[in-house]
């Protein structure tokens, strides 16, 4: 598939009407070439380029592409770069609904009209089954991300002139329904593989085994707990699995084909085909200067276990931490052998407790409350004192991400350098290029981006079959992604022990953190905690927000309101189609 994601497409918009919510914007529609909507679809070549055009619209703001937005939001930003939905106060007229909107509808589109013209083309019966399913596939993807989010969307089926664009809402339910239809239909397709092998010229192409993920996902949102187990438990009868290389090695180009790839985005290191989460999530010192736009909350970090299973709590490991004032408890994380200067500053400007400040082994102290975590969390989160393999130009540096930071280019020991050297944050290791030659250019990273891993199924499916009753068998698949990791088993033998699971509420709770670790980074969990209606209690609880490591709160998320688990409909679409009626709670 990555060869494939080399096809530019500009004339194919002309196939699709895309909700611009500009009417002038239509002079962009007109064709670059030879290839219109009429005849698109007349040779074998044509019908390629065509669905592949669907594809591509995963790269587009909002879809995939930029999924590090919604990551950061169920994770934290920058206060550079606050997310809009952290404030309390988003509109309707915010630009994050309307590009949402307008970027999955313009998927649809292309769906639609490869659905409606792929039997004009010269196609073998064989091809031109497997094609339709692709196209249902992606159409149903991005019916599936709209309504995880709008809950009810207007559904066009097919090719639509922009006049035409003037129904309301449908239900929610009968989104769903769409999407189960469609998806009934790629599996039922004989010509549909189950699934491409790791080398493939067609890996990351939709499949069958992609199509029995998504439709398990929308049994959930559904609470349809048995049709979900059974569609997740096909998955793995295809032939899909954990990578056994390591939770760390799982995102690196070199595994990007590995068996627990279901459904990904192909990347390739070229301007506007990489990824750009390295360029995000990355800092200084990663290779070709990126941005830490986008930071890992302390809270979330403080939520990851011990490898043993029992649960992370700082007065384990420093007595009487979590009475301390958050700016006191900075002296903990400061470097060995500061300096007179230093120290003065930490004490009347920072607040910090010097009085327990060890200049011989600070830092080793601050180690071992990290050292015993589970290893997701080192492998996900760049901690204090843990290092960075960077570079700068074409030279390679090992950095320590140190506290105060004093200088990265000159001598060892080579402080981390970010974009927030006056306060000390954690940072993200996950997707992050390493070294000098791991990525061409900061903005275009060759690593795909997983969209479905069978992890997800795993803990998925889990999720189904203790929702119908506390079961040892939702524990054992719990199990198998803990295993992988490298964390404790759960059990229902020894009450003593803090891997003892009691009964299915707290199994629910169990599976949804093991989510929230699992797939941090991944643009998963956002979705997860709208589905379970938790953001406001995980995401905006009690001086919830971004702080910096030692807790000392930099800014506080706002919570709108319930009508949060609804979004409204973008205030341009309105304008345009009166039929569409606003969603409760929002304001214009």
């Amino acid at each position: 598939m990555k060869r494939l994601n080399k096809i530019l497409l500009p004339a194919f918009a002309v196939s699709v009407i895309l909700f611009t919510g500009c009417r002038e914007n239509l002079m962009d529609l007109s064709p670059y070439g030879s290839i219109s909507s009429g005849n698109m679809w007349t040779t074998e070549n044509l019908a390629d380029q065509g669905v592949v055009g669907i594809y591509n619209v995963l790269r587009s703001t909002s879809v995939v592409g930029d999924l590090y937005e919604y990551e950061s939001y169920g994770i934290s930003a920058d206060n550079r770069d606050q997310h809009a939905l952290t404030r309390g106060s988003i509109m309707a007229s915010n630009g994050l609904f309307q590009s949402y909107w307008v970027n999955h509808y313009e998927g649809v589109h292309r769906a639609n009209d490869a659905i409606a013209n792929l039997n004009r083309a010269p196609l073998s019966a064989e091809k031109l089954g497997r094609l339709t399913a692709e196209a249902k596939f992606l159409r149903a993807f991005y019916y599936f991300k709209l309504n995880a989010v709008f809950k009810g969307v207007p559904l066009y089926l097919e090719p639509t002139e922009l006049e035409e664009f003037t129904k309301g809402q449908d239900s929610e339910a009968d989104v769903w329904n769409t999407v189960i239809a469609d998806l009934t239909d790629c599996i039922g397709e004989p010509n549909f593989p189950d699934r491409y092998e790791k080398g493939s010229g067609d890996f990351g192409r939709a499949t069958k085994s992609a199509a029995y993920a998504l439709r398990g996902k929308v049994y959930l949102y559904t609470r349809e707990w048995a049709k979900a187990d059974a569609d997740f438990a096909k998955v793995g009868e295809v032939g899909h699995k954990l990578f056994d290389g390591g939770y760390r090695q799982l995102f690196k180009e070199a595994n990007e084909q590995s068996e627990e790839m279901i459904f990904s985005l192909q990347c390739i290191a070229e301007s506007g085909y990489g990824n750009e989460f390295s360029f995000r999530y990355g800092s200084r010192v990663t290779f070709g200067s990126c941005w830490n736009t986008y930071l890992a909350n302390a809270d979330f970090v403080e939520s990851y276990e011990c490898a043993d299973g029992s649960k992370f709590n700082w007065n384990d490991y420093l007595p009487g931490y979590n009475e301390m004032a958050p700016n006191a408890r900075a002296v903990y994380f400061l470097r060995d052998n500061m300096t007179e200067a230093e120290i003065a500053q930490m004490a009347n400007t920072q607040g910090a407790d010097m009085s327990k400040y060890l200049p011989e082994g600070n830092e080793e102290r601050i180690l071992r409350a990290y050292a015993d975590r589970d290893p997701r969390l080192a492998a996900t989160i760049v901690t204090p004192y843990s290092q960075y393999v960077g570079a700068i130009g074409a030279d390679t540096y090992t950095y320590t991400l140190r506290w105060p930071y004093r200088g990265f280019d000159a001598t060892d020991p080579f402080d981390l350098r970010t974009d927030t050297n006056n306060r000390f944050y954690y940072l993200f290791r996950k997707f992050v290029a390493e070294g000098a030659t791991e990525i061409p250019n900061r903005s275009y990273s060759p690593i795909d981006i997983p969209l479905l891993r069978y992890a997800d199924v795993l803990l998925s499916r889990a999720e189904a079959i203790n929702e119908q009753g506390f079961s040892q068998s939702a524990v054992d698949l719990v199990n198998l992604v803990r295993a992988r990791a490298g964390v404790a088993a759960l059990q229902t033998a020894d009450a003593s022990k803090s891997t003892y699971v009691n009964g299915q509420a707290d199994m629910r709770e169990r599976i949804r953190n093991e989510r929230r670790w699992e797939f941090a980074g991944e643009g998963v969990n956002f979705f997860d905690e709208m589905r379970w209606q938790s953001l406001h209690e995980t995401k905006y609880g009690q001086e919830s927000g971004l702080k910096q490591i030692w807790g000392q709160p930099q800014f506080t998320y706002t919570w709108g309101g319930q009508h949060y688990y609804r979004w409204p409909v973008p205030s341009t679409e309105q304008q345009m189609n009166t039929n569409l009626v606003q969603v409760p709670g929002w304001i214009n």
